[in-house]
């Protein structure tokens, strides 16, 4: 039972590391910062979920680093063509696009992110996981368990408030007439450009798309 409370900590780490790297990215794409995700905290949840997976089940190739990698990298995309997909078809909007990116699946997941998730099982596997595991185990498990309920309670109020704000934000665009990406972004910023956490939700995720996008 204890395992449960480290891996809930795992998941933690592993969804703000997410974050910090998506923001990384996009500092060197966009020269600023952009506080990436759906949610409004420092988190990536995605990423959690992925390095979770990661840990319990490509460890057992530990020992083929090329198994790794190409699990890593197959696993991950399924994983984000499913969440895409699922967003989608729950707020009628599209969140990313590689459209634009060669050898991508219907705009949800493309080449050159699946090798980047491939790299990053391999450095969870044998570098990063390997080096929070020895920290971890030594915290008490007491510590663990009040950190545990804090992030639950954070993550759910989080959680609470990114839908109540989505589903306002995806309404002021399903009102939006088609239009070239562009133009309508520009639209969108300017219904919300003086309320800070929708605006943060389209600075995020900049070619929020309509429904009505050829999958």
């Amino acid at each position: 039972m204890n395992l449960v409370y480290y891996y809930i900590l795992f998941f933690l780490i592993y969804s703000i590391l997410g974050w910090m790297l998506e923001v990384i990215c996009m500092f060197f794409n966009l020269k600023k910062f952009v506080n990436r995700g759906f949610l409004i905290g420092p988190y990536c949840p995605i990423y959690g979920f992925c390095s979770i997976i990661m840990i319990l089940y490509l460890s057992k190739y530990k020992d083929d680093i090329i198994a790794v990698f190409f699990l890593a990298s197959i696993i991950c995309a399924i994983i984000e063509y499913v969440i895409s997909y699922l967003m989608e078809k729950i707020f009628k909007v599209r969140w990313w696009d590689y459209s634009h990116m060669k050898f991508n699946l219907n705009g949800r997941v493309c080449l050159s992110n699946t090798i980047g998730f491939g790299i990053l099982g391999v450095i969870i596997v044998y570098l990063v996981n390997p080096f929070i595991t020895k920290i971890i185990l030594n915290f008490n498990i007491n510590i663990v368990i009040i950190i545990d309920i804090i992030f639950i309670i954070i993550i759910t109020i989080d959680l609470i408030l990114s839908l109540l704000i989505t589903s306002k934000l995806t309404k002021n665009i399903n009102n939006i007439e088609k239009d070239i990406t562009y133009n309508r972004n520009k639209k969108i910023n300017s219904i919300i450009r003086n309320k800070f956490f929708e605006f943060r939700l389209i600075k995020a995720f900049p070619i929020l798309k309509n429904k009505n996008i050829k999958n």
